[in-house]
Protein backbone atom coordinates (compact mmCIF):
# COMPACT_ATOMS: atom_id res chain seq x y z
CA UNK A 1 0.00 0.00 0.00
CA UNK A 2 1.30 3.40 -0.80
CA UNK A 3 0.17 6.72 -0.46
CA UNK A 4 0.80 9.95 -2.59
CA UNK A 5 2.13 13.32 -1.26
CA UNK A 6 1.02 16.77 -3.14
CA UNK A 7 3.86 19.73 -3.23
CA UNK A 8 4.34 21.33 -1.53
CA UNK A 9 3.65 18.99 1.62
CA UNK A 10 3.49 21.99 3.98
CA UNK A 11 2.32 25.26 1.91
CA UNK A 12 3.12 28.87 2.59
CA UNK A 13 5.48 30.03 4.77
CA UNK A 14 7.12 27.36 6.16
CA UNK A 15 11.04 27.73 5.74
CA UNK A 16 14.27 25.92 5.79
CA UNK A 17 12.71 22.63 6.70
CA UNK A 18 14.81 19.92 8.98
CA UNK A 19 13.10 16.50 9.25
CA UNK A 20 13.56 13.80 11.93
CA UNK A 21 12.31 10.13 11.85
CA UNK A 22 11.49 8.43 15.07
CA UNK A 23 10.40 4.73 14.39
CA UNK A 24 7.38 5.13 12.36
CA UNK A 25 6.90 8.63 13.63
CA UNK A 26 8.33 11.94 11.13
CA UNK A 27 8.63 15.00 12.96
CA UNK A 28 9.08 18.58 10.60
CA UNK A 29 10.57 21.40 11.89
CA UNK A 30 10.51 25.26 10.26
CA UNK A 31 12.19 28.71 10.48
CA UNK A 32 9.94 31.30 12.00
CA UNK A 33 12.18 34.38 12.48
CA UNK A 34 10.45 37.64 14.45
CA UNK A 35 7.52 35.99 14.99
CA UNK A 36 6.51 34.00 18.21
CA UNK A 37 6.17 31.23 19.48
CA UNK A 38 8.80 29.84 16.93
CA UNK A 39 9.37 26.57 15.41
CA UNK A 40 6.48 24.77 14.42
CA UNK A 41 6.81 21.31 15.32
CA UNK A 42 4.68 19.20 12.81
CA UNK A 43 4.04 15.49 13.02
CA UNK A 44 3.04 12.74 10.52
CA UNK A 45 3.25 8.95 9.97
CA UNK A 46 2.82 8.70 6.46
CA UNK A 47 4.56 12.40 5.31
CA UNK A 48 1.29 12.78 3.26
CA UNK A 49 -1.04 13.76 6.10
CA UNK A 50 0.38 16.16 8.74
CA UNK A 51 -0.49 17.62 12.67
CA UNK A 52 1.19 21.20 14.20
CA UNK A 53 1.36 19.23 18.01
CA UNK A 54 3.42 22.31 19.44
CA UNK A 55 6.09 24.95 19.02
CA UNK A 56 9.69 24.48 20.08
CA UNK A 57 10.05 28.13 21.58
CA UNK A 58 6.42 28.47 23.16
CA UNK A 59 7.21 30.33 25.90
CA UNK A 60 8.43 34.17 25.93
CA UNK A 61 11.43 33.68 28.19
CA UNK A 62 12.54 30.90 25.87
CA UNK A 63 12.69 33.85 22.90
CA UNK A 64 13.82 36.98 23.13
CA UNK A 65 12.96 38.95 20.13
CA UNK A 66 13.06 42.98 21.30
CA UNK A 67 13.47 44.71 18.08
CA UNK A 68 13.76 42.07 15.82
CA UNK A 69 13.41 42.79 12.05
CA UNK A 70 11.07 40.66 10.47
CA UNK A 71 14.20 38.45 8.74
CA UNK A 72 15.82 38.35 12.00
CA UNK A 73 15.47 36.13 15.05
CA UNK A 74 15.22 32.54 14.36
CA UNK A 75 16.97 30.81 11.56
CA UNK A 76 17.52 27.44 10.12
CA UNK A 77 16.58 25.04 13.05
CA UNK A 78 17.58 21.28 13.24
CA UNK A 79 15.50 18.42 15.13
CA UNK A 80 16.97 15.19 15.93
CA UNK A 81 16.23 12.54 18.36
CA UNK A 82 18.85 9.99 20.54
CA UNK A 83 18.12 7.97 23.30
CA UNK A 84 14.99 8.94 24.01
CA UNK A 85 15.20 13.23 24.34
CA UNK A 86 14.82 15.22 21.27
CA UNK A 87 16.78 17.90 20.11
CA UNK A 88 16.24 21.00 18.57
CA UNK A 89 19.55 23.35 17.65
CA UNK A 90 18.86 26.37 16.27
CA UNK A 91 20.50 30.18 15.82
CA UNK A 92 18.49 33.40 17.37
CA UNK A 93 20.56 35.86 14.91
CA UNK A 94 18.80 38.63 17.60
CA UNK A 95 20.09 36.71 20.73
CA UNK A 96 22.40 34.71 22.16
CA UNK A 97 23.41 32.94 19.05
CA UNK A 98 23.22 29.08 18.50
CA UNK A 99 21.73 27.48 21.09
CA UNK A 100 20.03 24.20 21.73
CA UNK A 101 16.11 23.18 23.70
CA UNK A 102 15.23 19.03 24.61
CA UNK A 103 12.08 17.73 25.25
CA UNK A 104 10.71 14.33 26.17
CA UNK A 105 7.90 14.68 23.96
CA UNK A 106 7.69 16.54 20.89
CA UNK A 107 4.64 17.92 21.80
CA UNK A 108 6.44 19.90 24.41
CA UNK A 109 7.15 21.37 27.04
CA UNK A 110 10.49 21.96 25.74
CA UNK A 111 13.58 22.97 27.96
CA UNK A 112 14.62 26.38 28.71
CA UNK A 113 17.58 27.39 25.75
CA UNK A 114 21.29 26.15 26.03
CA UNK A 115 23.51 28.72 24.49
CA UNK A 116 26.81 27.35 22.99
CA UNK A 117 29.88 29.13 23.61
CA UNK A 118 32.27 29.17 20.93
CA UNK A 119 29.42 28.75 18.26
CA UNK A 120 30.30 30.89 16.01
CA UNK A 121 27.88 31.39 12.53
CA UNK A 122 24.33 29.55 11.51
CA UNK A 123 22.44 26.98 10.78
CA UNK A 124 24.07 24.46 13.22
CA UNK A 125 22.68 20.72 13.04
CA UNK A 126 23.77 17.66 15.01
CA UNK A 127 25.04 14.29 14.79
CA UNK A 128 25.17 11.30 16.96
CA UNK A 129 27.67 8.50 16.10
CA UNK A 130 27.57 4.84 16.55
CA UNK A 131 29.51 5.33 19.62
CA UNK A 132 27.12 7.48 21.36
CA UNK A 133 29.42 10.39 20.46
CA UNK A 134 27.52 13.93 19.10
CA UNK A 135 28.95 16.59 17.25
CA UNK A 136 28.07 19.98 15.78
CA UNK A 137 27.89 21.11 12.36
CA UNK A 138 27.40 24.49 11.40
CA UNK A 139 28.55 27.44 9.22
CA UNK A 140 31.02 29.92 9.63
CA UNK A 141 32.88 32.77 7.74
CA UNK A 142 36.02 31.64 6.45
CA UNK A 143 38.48 31.95 8.87
CA UNK A 144 41.14 33.56 6.77
CA UNK A 145 39.04 35.71 6.41
CA UNK A 146 36.34 36.36 3.87
CA UNK A 147 37.01 37.47 -0.02
CA UNK A 148 33.69 38.43 -0.75
CA UNK A 149 30.18 37.97 0.37
CA UNK A 150 29.63 34.58 1.75
CA UNK A 151 32.54 32.92 2.09
CA UNK A 152 31.76 30.96 4.11
CA UNK A 153 33.18 27.23 5.75
CA UNK A 154 31.70 24.64 6.99
CA UNK A 155 32.75 23.11 10.42
CA UNK A 156 32.72 20.44 12.87
CA UNK A 157 33.38 20.28 16.26
CA UNK A 158 32.59 17.43 19.16
CA UNK A 159 29.80 18.55 21.73
CA UNK A 160 29.69 17.35 25.06
CA UNK A 161 25.61 16.74 25.00
CA UNK A 162 25.15 15.89 28.67
CA UNK A 163 27.31 19.52 29.52
CA UNK A 164 25.79 21.24 26.63
CA UNK A 165 29.49 22.24 25.78
CA UNK A 166 31.51 21.93 23.03
CA UNK A 167 34.78 20.20 22.99
CA UNK A 168 38.34 19.64 20.95
CA UNK A 169 39.19 21.55 18.53
CA UNK A 170 37.49 23.23 15.74
CA UNK A 171 37.53 21.48 12.10
CA UNK A 172 36.71 23.13 9.14
CA UNK A 173 36.26 20.65 6.70
CA UNK A 174 34.07 21.92 3.71
CA UNK A 175 33.72 25.46 1.37
CA UNK A 176 31.68 23.73 -1.15
CA UNK A 177 31.39 21.63 -4.33
CA UNK A 178 31.60 24.10 -6.27
CA UNK A 179 34.30 26.72 -6.84
CA UNK A 180 34.71 30.38 -5.45
CA UNK A 181 31.24 28.93 -3.89
CA UNK A 182 28.37 31.08 -1.94
CA UNK A 183 27.13 30.69 0.70
CA UNK A 184 27.75 27.13 1.52
CA UNK A 185 24.81 26.07 4.48
CA UNK A 186 22.40 24.10 6.44
CA UNK A 187 25.00 21.44 6.76
CA UNK A 188 23.41 18.05 7.99
CA UNK A 189 25.61 14.98 8.59
CA UNK A 190 24.68 11.43 8.21
CA UNK A 191 26.62 8.27 8.33
CA UNK A 192 25.97 5.18 5.67
CA UNK A 193 27.67 1.91 4.79
CA UNK A 194 30.85 3.37 6.75
CA UNK A 195 30.86 6.85 5.21
CA UNK A 196 29.98 10.19 6.83
CA UNK A 197 28.01 12.49 4.20
CA UNK A 198 27.24 16.47 4.45
CA UNK A 199 24.11 17.54 3.00
CA UNK A 200 24.21 21.20 2.25
CA UNK A 201 23.29 23.98 0.74
CA UNK A 202 24.96 26.74 -1.98
CA UNK A 203 24.05 29.78 -3.87
CA UNK A 204 22.05 31.71 -1.92
CA UNK A 205 18.76 31.16 -0.83
CA UNK A 206 17.31 32.11 -3.52
CA UNK A 207 17.38 31.90 -7.74
CA UNK A 208 20.96 29.87 -7.48
CA UNK A 209 20.09 27.97 -4.72
CA UNK A 210 21.34 23.92 -4.78
CA UNK A 211 21.61 20.80 -2.75
CA UNK A 212 25.20 19.25 -2.79
CA UNK A 213 26.86 16.38 -1.02
CA UNK A 214 30.28 15.50 -0.49
CA UNK A 215 31.50 12.17 1.89
CA UNK A 216 34.91 10.90 3.75
CA UNK A 217 35.61 7.52 6.15
CA UNK A 218 36.13 10.28 8.90
CA UNK A 219 33.85 12.43 10.26
CA UNK A 220 36.53 15.23 10.40
CA UNK A 221 37.40 14.08 6.93
CA UNK A 222 38.82 15.15 4.00
CA UNK A 223 36.04 14.93 2.38
CA UNK A 224 35.38 13.82 -1.07
CA UNK A 225 32.97 16.01 -3.37
CA UNK A 226 30.74 14.11 -5.75
CA UNK A 227 31.22 14.38 -9.48
CA UNK A 228 27.27 14.80 -10.26
CA UNK A 229 26.77 17.87 -7.88
CA UNK A 230 25.01 19.38 -7.51
CA UNK A 231 22.43 16.33 -6.59
CA UNK A 232 19.47 18.75 -6.83
CA UNK A 233 18.66 22.40 -7.95
CA UNK A 234 16.10 24.43 -10.12
CA UNK A 235 18.48 27.17 -10.88
CA UNK A 236 18.87 25.89 -14.73
CA UNK A 237 15.06 25.48 -15.31
CA UNK A 238 14.56 29.59 -16.31
CA UNK A 239 12.95 32.13 -14.66
CA UNK A 240 9.43 31.33 -15.89
CA UNK A 241 9.65 28.03 -14.42
CA UNK A 242 6.90 27.44 -11.86
CA UNK A 243 9.12 26.09 -8.94
CA UNK A 244 12.32 27.98 -8.06
CA UNK A 245 14.64 28.55 -5.06
CA UNK A 246 14.98 24.49 -4.09
CA UNK A 247 17.90 24.04 -1.82
CA UNK A 248 17.79 23.46 1.99
CA UNK A 249 17.79 19.95 2.38
CA UNK A 250 17.18 17.04 4.99
CA UNK A 251 16.72 13.82 5.00
CA UNK A 252 15.57 10.54 6.23
CA UNK A 253 15.29 6.59 6.34
CA UNK A 254 11.82 5.41 6.79
CA UNK A 255 11.62 1.81 8.70
CA UNK A 256 10.60 -0.07 4.97
CA UNK A 257 14.41 1.71 3.75
CA UNK A 258 13.33 3.96 1.84
CA UNK A 259 14.73 7.78 1.44
CA UNK A 260 13.16 10.79 1.36
CA UNK A 261 14.67 14.41 1.32
CA UNK A 262 13.13 17.22 2.28
CA UNK A 263 13.42 20.94 1.04
CA UNK A 264 12.28 24.30 0.52
CA UNK A 265 11.28 26.10 -2.66
CA UNK A 266 8.53 29.31 -3.52
CA UNK A 267 6.03 28.96 -6.28
CA UNK A 268 6.42 32.80 -7.61
CA UNK A 269 3.65 34.45 -9.84
CA UNK A 270 5.11 36.40 -12.69
CA UNK A 271 8.11 36.50 -11.08
CA UNK A 272 6.79 37.49 -7.20
CA UNK A 273 6.11 35.39 -4.60
CA UNK A 274 3.75 36.67 -1.80
CA UNK A 275 3.73 33.14 0.45
CA UNK A 276 7.69 33.15 0.62
CA UNK A 277 9.32 29.71 1.15
CA UNK A 278 7.59 26.61 1.53
CA UNK A 279 8.33 22.85 2.15
CA UNK A 280 8.73 20.25 -0.65
CA UNK A 281 9.31 16.53 -0.66
CA UNK A 282 11.34 14.01 -2.99
CA UNK A 283 12.87 10.96 -3.14
CA UNK A 284 15.87 9.75 -2.87
CA UNK A 285 17.72 6.47 -3.70
CA UNK A 286 21.49 5.25 -3.31
CA UNK A 287 23.78 4.53 -6.35
CA UNK A 288 27.77 4.18 -6.35
CA UNK A 289 27.43 5.44 -2.41
CA UNK A 290 25.79 8.26 -3.32
CA UNK A 291 22.54 9.90 -2.97
CA UNK A 292 19.92 10.64 -6.33
CA UNK A 293 17.34 12.90 -6.10
CA UNK A 294 13.74 12.35 -8.11
CA UNK A 295 15.75 9.45 -10.18
CA UNK A 296 15.46 9.76 -13.70
CA UNK A 297 13.51 13.09 -13.13
CA UNK A 298 16.20 15.45 -11.23
CA UNK A 299 14.13 17.81 -10.21
CA UNK A 300 11.04 18.47 -8.01
CA UNK A 301 7.33 16.83 -8.96
CA UNK A 302 3.89 17.50 -8.54
CA UNK A 303 3.31 14.35 -6.68
CA UNK A 304 5.51 11.80 -4.82
CA UNK A 305 4.53 8.14 -4.52
CA UNK A 306 5.46 7.00 -0.90
CA UNK A 307 6.04 3.47 0.08
CA UNK A 308 3.76 3.96 3.42
CA UNK A 309 0.04 3.22 4.52
CA UNK A 310 -1.91 6.21 4.43
CA UNK A 311 -2.61 7.94 7.90
CA UNK A 312 -5.39 10.11 9.00
CA UNK A 313 -4.27 12.10 12.38
CA UNK A 314 -8.13 13.08 12.99
CA UNK A 315 -8.87 9.42 13.11
CA UNK A 316 -5.80 8.05 14.74
CA UNK A 317 -6.89 10.66 17.76
CA UNK A 318 -3.66 12.07 17.89
CA UNK A 319 -5.30 15.57 16.61
CA UNK A 320 -7.36 18.30 18.73
CA UNK A 321 -9.24 19.28 16.45
CA UNK A 322 -11.40 21.57 18.59
CA UNK A 323 -8.44 24.16 18.38
CA UNK A 324 -6.01 23.07 15.71
CA UNK A 325 -6.84 23.17 11.94
CA UNK A 326 -4.73 20.82 9.46
CA UNK A 327 -1.86 22.32 7.61
CA UNK A 328 -2.94 24.12 4.20
CA UNK A 329 -6.43 23.58 4.83
CA UNK A 330 -9.65 26.03 5.38
CA UNK A 331 -10.73 26.88 8.63
CA UNK A 332 -13.49 28.71 10.50
CA UNK A 333 -12.78 29.84 14.40
CA UNK A 334 -15.10 30.91 16.68
CA UNK A 335 -13.28 32.49 19.42
CA UNK A 336 -16.81 32.41 21.51
CA UNK A 337 -16.11 28.57 22.41
CA UNK A 338 -12.42 28.24 22.38
CA UNK A 339 -10.32 27.90 25.17
CA UNK A 340 -7.21 28.24 23.99
CA UNK A 341 -5.71 29.67 20.17
CA UNK A 342 -4.48 26.80 18.23
CA UNK A 343 -0.71 26.11 17.88
CA UNK A 344 -0.63 27.50 14.29
CA UNK A 345 -1.41 31.18 15.23
CA UNK A 346 1.21 33.48 15.55
CA UNK A 347 2.35 36.77 17.14
CA UNK A 348 5.12 39.38 16.50
CA UNK A 349 8.30 39.04 18.66
CA UNK A 350 7.36 39.22 21.91
CA UNK A 351 3.53 39.99 22.60
CA UNK A 352 3.18 40.76 26.04
CA UNK A 353 0.96 38.24 28.19
CA UNK A 354 -1.77 41.50 28.04
CA UNK A 355 -1.74 41.54 24.29
CA UNK A 356 -4.61 39.28 24.03
CA UNK A 357 -7.20 37.36 26.02
CA UNK A 358 -10.25 34.68 25.47
CA UNK A 359 -13.23 34.55 26.74
CA UNK A 360 -16.71 33.82 25.97
CA UNK A 361 -17.11 37.00 24.01
CA UNK A 362 -14.25 36.43 21.80
CA UNK A 363 -10.85 36.78 21.52
CA UNK A 364 -9.91 40.52 22.68
CA UNK A 365 -7.11 42.21 21.32
CA UNK A 366 -5.61 45.03 23.37
CA UNK A 367 -5.52 48.68 21.78
CA UNK A 368 -1.46 49.83 21.85
CA UNK A 369 -0.32 52.51 20.52
CA UNK A 370 2.16 50.26 18.56
CA UNK A 371 1.41 50.03 15.21
CA UNK A 372 2.21 47.31 12.67
CA UNK A 373 4.79 49.65 11.02
CA UNK A 374 7.31 49.04 14.06
CA UNK A 375 9.73 46.66 15.25
CA UNK A 376 7.76 45.73 17.96
CA UNK A 377 5.00 43.85 19.42
CA UNK A 378 1.87 44.98 18.12
CA UNK A 379 -1.22 43.90 18.92
CA UNK A 380 -1.41 41.54 16.12
CA UNK A 381 -2.50 37.77 16.03
CA UNK A 382 -2.27 35.87 12.15
CA UNK A 383 -2.21 32.60 10.49
CA UNK A 384 0.29 32.06 7.76
CA UNK A 385 -1.05 32.42 4.09
CA UNK A 386 -1.26 29.51 2.24
CA UNK A 387 -2.67 29.77 -1.16
CA UNK A 388 -2.38 31.81 -4.14
CA UNK A 389 -5.94 32.85 -3.76
CA UNK A 390 -7.90 33.13 -0.48
CA UNK A 391 -10.83 34.80 1.55
CA UNK A 392 -9.85 35.98 5.27
CA UNK A 393 -12.91 37.26 7.24
CA UNK A 394 -12.77 38.95 10.68
CA UNK A 395 -15.93 39.68 12.71
CA UNK A 396 -15.42 41.85 15.58
CA UNK A 397 -17.40 44.26 17.68
CA UNK A 398 -17.75 48.25 17.16
CA UNK A 399 -18.96 49.35 20.16
CA UNK A 400 -14.82 50.56 21.52
CA UNK A 401 -13.99 52.19 18.11
CA UNK A 402 -13.81 55.53 19.42
CA UNK A 403 -10.81 58.04 20.70
CA UNK A 404 -8.51 57.33 18.12
CA UNK A 405 -9.40 53.51 18.80
CA UNK A 406 -8.94 51.14 15.23
CA UNK A 407 -9.23 47.55 14.71
CA UNK A 408 -9.31 45.09 11.10
CA UNK A 409 -7.27 42.61 9.29
CA UNK A 410 -3.84 42.28 7.15
CA UNK A 411 -1.80 41.19 5.18
CA UNK A 412 1.61 41.06 6.82
CA UNK A 413 4.96 40.97 5.01
CA UNK A 414 6.64 43.10 6.91
CA UNK A 415 6.28 46.29 9.24
CA UNK A 416 7.44 47.72 5.97
CA UNK A 417 4.84 46.15 3.48
CA UNK A 418 1.77 45.48 4.46
CA UNK A 419 -1.89 45.48 3.38
CA UNK A 420 -4.31 46.94 6.09
CA UNK A 421 -8.44 47.77 6.41
CA UNK A 422 -9.29 48.46 9.44
CA UNK A 423 -12.59 50.46 11.25
CA UNK A 424 -12.30 53.72 13.28
CA UNK A 425 -13.98 56.62 14.25
CA UNK A 426 -12.87 59.96 11.89
CA UNK A 427 -14.31 63.14 11.92
CA UNK A 428 -17.76 62.59 10.31
CA UNK A 429 -17.97 59.05 12.19
CA UNK A 430 -17.12 55.72 11.98
CA UNK A 431 -15.41 54.67 8.70
CA UNK A 432 -13.47 51.90 7.20
CA UNK A 433 -10.18 52.30 5.83
CA UNK A 434 -7.78 50.31 3.88
CA UNK A 435 -3.76 51.16 3.43
CA UNK A 436 -1.75 49.99 1.46
CA UNK A 437 1.86 50.38 3.07
CA UNK A 438 5.17 50.23 0.88
CA UNK A 439 8.45 51.27 2.26
CA UNK A 440 6.95 52.36 5.33
CA UNK A 441 5.05 54.52 3.56
CA UNK A 442 0.94 54.45 3.88
CA UNK A 443 -0.82 55.29 1.19
CA UNK A 444 -4.71 55.52 1.80
CA UNK A 445 -6.58 53.02 -1.47
CA UNK A 446 -10.25 53.73 -0.37
CA UNK A 447 -12.17 55.56 2.72
CA UNK A 448 -16.01 54.47 3.29
CA UNK A 449 -17.91 56.88 5.67
CA UNK A 450 -20.30 53.57 7.28
CA UNK A 451 -23.03 55.69 9.03
CA UNK A 452 -23.58 57.72 6.01
CA UNK A 453 -27.81 56.81 6.52
CA UNK A 454 -27.65 57.42 10.41
CA UNK A 455 -26.89 60.81 9.93
CA UNK A 456 -26.57 62.51 13.93
CA UNK A 457 -25.09 59.65 15.34
CA UNK A 458 -22.05 58.73 17.29
CA UNK A 459 -20.56 55.48 18.15
CA UNK A 460 -21.89 55.36 21.70
CA UNK A 461 -25.97 55.47 19.62
CA UNK A 462 -24.54 51.94 17.83
CA UNK A 463 -23.89 48.42 18.60
CA UNK A 464 -23.02 45.58 16.56
CA UNK A 465 -20.59 44.23 14.43
CA UNK A 466 -18.19 44.62 11.79
CA UNK A 467 -17.07 41.79 9.21
CA UNK A 468 -13.72 42.97 7.51
CA UNK A 469 -13.20 40.31 4.32
CA UNK A 470 -10.05 40.00 2.77
CA UNK A 471 -10.24 38.44 -0.76
CA UNK A 472 -6.57 37.69 -2.31
CA UNK A 473 -6.31 36.65 -6.05
CA UNK A 474 -3.06 35.75 -6.97
CA UNK A 475 -1.20 39.38 -6.83
CA UNK A 476 -4.15 41.29 -6.65
CA UNK A 477 -6.55 41.97 -3.53
CA UNK A 478 -9.85 43.15 -2.65
CA UNK A 479 -11.75 44.46 0.90
CA UNK A 480 -15.07 43.42 1.16
CA UNK A 481 -17.30 45.36 4.30
CA UNK A 482 -20.72 44.12 6.16
CA UNK A 483 -22.27 45.63 8.83
CA UNK A 484 -25.19 44.74 11.19
CA UNK A 485 -25.84 47.68 14.08
CA UNK A 486 -29.01 48.63 16.24
CA UNK A 487 -29.46 52.07 17.29
CA UNK A 488 -29.62 52.34 21.10
CA UNK A 489 -33.61 52.76 22.67
CA UNK A 490 -35.21 52.98 18.77
CA UNK A 491 -34.70 48.95 17.38
CA UNK A 492 -33.44 50.91 13.69
CA UNK A 493 -31.13 48.57 12.57
CA UNK A 494 -28.18 49.69 10.25
CA UNK A 495 -26.95 46.97 7.62
CA UNK A 496 -25.15 46.75 4.84
CA UNK A 497 -22.57 45.22 2.59
CA UNK A 498 -20.20 46.09 -0.37
CA UNK A 499 -16.90 46.67 -1.85
CA UNK A 500 -14.48 48.64 -0.21
CA UNK A 501 -11.42 48.12 -2.46
CA UNK A 502 -10.63 46.57 -5.51
CA UNK A 503 -7.95 45.47 -7.60
CA UNK A 504 -5.41 46.07 -5.39
CA UNK A 505 -1.82 45.47 -6.44
CA UNK A 506 0.25 43.07 -3.68
CA UNK A 507 3.65 42.46 -5.96
CA UNK A 508 4.45 44.96 -3.26
CA UNK A 509 4.27 42.35 -0.67
CA UNK A 510 6.80 39.56 -2.37
CA UNK A 511 10.33 38.67 -1.66
CA UNK A 512 11.44 40.00 -4.79
CA UNK A 513 10.30 43.64 -4.13
CA UNK A 514 10.13 43.38 -0.03
CA UNK A 515 13.05 41.28 0.24
CA UNK A 516 13.46 39.05 3.53
CA UNK A 517 13.05 35.51 4.33
CA UNK A 518 9.52 35.43 5.41
CA UNK A 519 6.45 35.18 3.61
CA UNK A 520 3.01 36.68 4.39
CA UNK A 521 0.89 36.37 7.49
CA UNK A 522 -2.93 37.51 7.38
CA UNK A 523 -4.89 38.01 10.55
CA UNK A 524 -6.41 40.47 13.36
CA UNK A 525 -5.14 43.54 14.75
CA UNK A 526 -5.75 46.55 17.46
CA UNK A 527 -4.03 49.72 17.22
CA UNK A 528 -4.74 53.45 19.15
CA UNK A 529 -3.37 56.64 19.24
CA UNK A 530 -2.87 55.98 22.40
CA UNK A 531 -2.64 53.24 24.90
CA UNK A 532 -5.63 51.98 26.15
CA UNK A 533 -5.43 48.46 27.71
CA UNK A 534 -8.17 49.02 29.71
CA UNK A 535 -10.58 48.71 26.67
CA UNK A 536 -10.22 45.97 23.88
CA UNK A 537 -11.58 45.30 20.39
CA UNK A 538 -13.56 42.36 20.53
CA UNK A 539 -13.37 39.39 17.80
CA UNK A 540 -15.96 37.03 17.03
CA UNK A 541 -14.65 35.03 14.56
CA UNK A 542 -12.05 34.40 12.12
CA UNK A 543 -11.86 32.48 8.69
CA UNK A 544 -9.73 31.51 6.07
CA UNK A 545 -11.14 29.95 3.06
CA UNK A 546 -8.67 28.48 0.56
Amino acid sequence: MSVVAKNPIMPGFYPDPSICAVGGDYYLINSTFAYFPGLPILHSRDLVHWEQIGNAMHRQEQLPLKNAGHSQGLFAPTMRYHNGTYYVICTNVSFGGNYIVTAEDPAGPWSDPYYLQGADGIDPSLFFDDDGKCYYIGTHPNPEGCRYDGDYFIWIQELDIGQMKLVGEVHNVWNGAMRGVHWPEGPHLYKKDGYYYILHAEGGTGPEHAVTVCRSREIYGPYENNFCNPILTHRHLGQAYPVKYAGHADMIETPRGEWYMVMLAVRPLEGYTTMGRETFLAKVVWENGWPVVNPGVGILTDEVEIDLPEWNPAEDGTFDTSFNCVPGSSRIYDFTAMGRLGDEFLTLRNPGEDMYALDKEGLKLAFRSITLKEKDSPSYVCVRQQHHSFRASAVFQTENLTDGRRAGIALLQSNEFHLRAEIGCGDEGLEAAVILCREGQDQIMGKHLIRQDAEGLTADDVSGEVRLTLKVEGLTAFVELETDWIVEGTGQSISGTGLLCGNIDIRGLSTEVAGGFVGCTVGMYAVADRDSREQAACFRSFSYMA
